[in-house]
């Protein structure tokens, strides 16, 4: 979680893959960088979580899974106390091992999520759905560069991909 001086939000982008090709993902890293640059957020950085994590205490034996599955408990929390839905950015489904044949529960990730701070406090993620619309990452970004932060959720009329992008 992103630290960042008090009244000014600090951003953490959360990424598949850091793929040299183009992507929506390396738009968006770009973009983040640029609004730190640009002083309209106080910190930004980008961090790696992979395509899916294990939904058991496996899992959360280790540094990177924890970091993953606690961030992802906190994004739910703030999108419930907000009456908005993480669906279907981050969908759970039953897997099978191809080695064992072990079946267990995964949480897919998105391609991109964003999470916002004030503080150390939770202030905003993207993607979400209200239901009637998406607000995406790059929806997020766009905010952010025109200078608005307010905690005041998007309402997005435009679907641009149900990915997280």
């Amino acid at each position: 979680m992103a630290t960042a001086t008090p009244g000014r939000r600090s951003v953490v982008l959360f990424v598949r893959s850091l793929s040299p090709t183009e992507t929506p993902a390396t738009s968006h890293v770009e973009r983040v960088r640029d609004l730190e640059d640009a002083g309209r957020v106080a910190d930004a950085s980008v961090a790696v979580w992979g395509r899916e994590i294990e939904l058991s205490t496996r899992a959360r034996r280790t540094r990177a899974g924890q970091c993953v599955l606690d961030r992802v408990a906190d994004f739910r929390a703030w999108a419930d106390e907000r009456g908005v839905s993480m669906e279907p950015f981050f969908d759970a489904r039953e897997r099978s091992s191809a080695m064992t044949g072990e079946e267990f529960a995964a949480l897919r990730l998105p391609v991109c999520c964003l999470a916002e701070y004030e503080g150390d406090e939770l202030a905003h993620v993207a993607p979400y759905s209200t239901g009637e619309a998406i607000c995406t990452v790059a929806d997020r970004l766009d905010r952010l560069d025109r200078g608005g932060s307010e905690g005041a959720l998007d309402r997005i009329g435009a679907m641009r991909g149900v990915r997280g992008d």
